[in-house]
């Protein structure tokens, strides 16, 4: 058994309009813009008016889309039960694992810590 918790919400943007769409989404979140120190290419909304985590990610060439994070206490173990409910994966990085699920939309599994992540986690599987 292991727990998961829907917690963060990634901007994907082309870098062509990353600036821009950052600066909107930080004012109409009430927010400050913090680059990541290990990935800059994103940009975490601080004190944003959300329930969970809200970043604007520079994409590249790739095309602007919104993307979920599922965060667990075991990634392996999430994606396999994610994989058998019909996700694939896509993509695996250093920590996190990229899936797509059945109508083709990207989403992540990451790790989870915190406090709210222990908070609000669910077990299953």
């Amino acid at each position: 058994m292991h727990r998961i918790v829907l917690n963060t919400i990634v901007i994907d943007v082309p870098e062509q309009a990353h600036e821009r769409t950052r600066d909107f989404w930080a004012a109409a979140l009430g927010a400050s813009a913090r680059r990541g120190t290990k990935y800059p290419e994103y940009h975490v909304l601080e004190h944003a008016a959300a329930l969970g985590t809200v970043m604007v990610q520079d994409v590249g060439t790739a095309p602007a889309r919104v993307h979920l994070d599922i965060e667990s206490s075991d990634v392996e173990a999430e994606v396999t039960r994610l994989v058998g409910a019909g996700a694939e994966v896509v993509e695996r990085q250093e920590t996190w694992v990229v899936l797509r699920d059945p109508a083709g939309l990207l989403f992540c599994v990451v790790p989870g810590e915190g406090e709210q992540f222990e908070a609000q986690a669910k077990d299953v599987g």
